[in-house]
């Protein structure tokens, strides 16, 4: 892409992130569109075009599902669900602050919990839980082949803080608790879980906060909070981008009508 500014082709760029990457950063000063899935991406840009806010693609069977028919494949009733998960490869620290989770409130009937412990946490999580019955309200999977339907049933998400993850968040209108990875480029996931704090649709846990208790207190104040759920999940749908896929192919066909 650098070379072909340089020979003065028109170029443009998409950046997922609300903190941009170098490449980015490189490549913006002489993009002729700059698309940006979140607005603050746009303070760390030097930029000869205004941005164009395109949002993340998100998958199109996210928002074929509705709530309730999500609960009736499940098999749920109305008592409030978790959906919390690390990522494919796991994570950690998570999964053993779920652990303590899930030991918390296993028994207690009060809600449902579907945890994806990714690859390589799945064992780990099985042997420090084998000492307590699970009851038919939580599931400990290693991957969760239905997020779909998941996601679409979930009343809290815990989650990473991954842009597409994020933007699948607010396209379904989810609150959730974000634990940003800091093994990441420029710590990129923390400062997409504190636009979604900012604007009201997530509570953050950096991971060297985390703990079973600290993980254990925030779902109990946000589950036993259905106001506050309520609004958390109306102002992650109301900052959703839905037809990113429609707002990139406008500027590309821009791109390609001025080459």
């Amino acid at each position: 892409l650098r070379e072909a500014q340089e020979l003065g082709f028109k170029t443009a760029i998409h950046e997922q992130n609300a903190y941009p990457g170098v490449t980015t950063k490189m490549l913006s000063e002489n993009a002729d569109y700059v698309m940006l899935a979140m607005p603050e991406a746009k303070k760390y840009l030097k930029l000869k075009n205004p941005p164009v806010i395109t949002g993340n693609p998100v998958r199109t069977e996210l928002l074929s599902i509705t709530k309730e028919q999500a609960r009736k494949k499940l098999g749920f009733d109305d008592r409030p669900m978790i959906l919390s998960f690390g990522g494919s490869l796991g994570a950690r620290h998570i999964n053993e602050a779920v652990t303590e989770l899930i030991k918390r409130h296993n028994g207690t009937h009060k809600f449902y919990h579907i945890h994806g412990t990714g690859k390589t946490g799945y064992d780990t999580m099985l042997e420090n839980l084998k000492d307590i019955n699970l009851s038919e309200e939580i599931s400990v999977r290693e991957y969760i082949n239905d997020m779909d339907v998941c996601m679409a049933a979930a009343d809290l998400v815990i989650c990473r803080a991954g842009a597409i993850t994020l933007s699948e968040l607010q396209a379904m209108g989810k609150p959730s608790i974000l634990i940003p990875s800091p093994y990441v480029a420029e710590n990129h996931q923390f400062h997409n879980a504190m636009t979604l704090k900012k604007n009201g649709a997530a509570e953050v846990i950096e991971e060297s906060e985390l703990s079973g208790q600290s993980l254990i207190n925030k779902v109990e104040y946000m589950i036993e909070n259905k106001p506050r759920l309520s609004d958390m999940g109306k102002a992650a749908r109301a900052h959703a981008i839905i037809d990113a896929n429609e707002r990139i192919y406008q500027v590309i066909m821009k791109l390609y009508t001025q080459a």
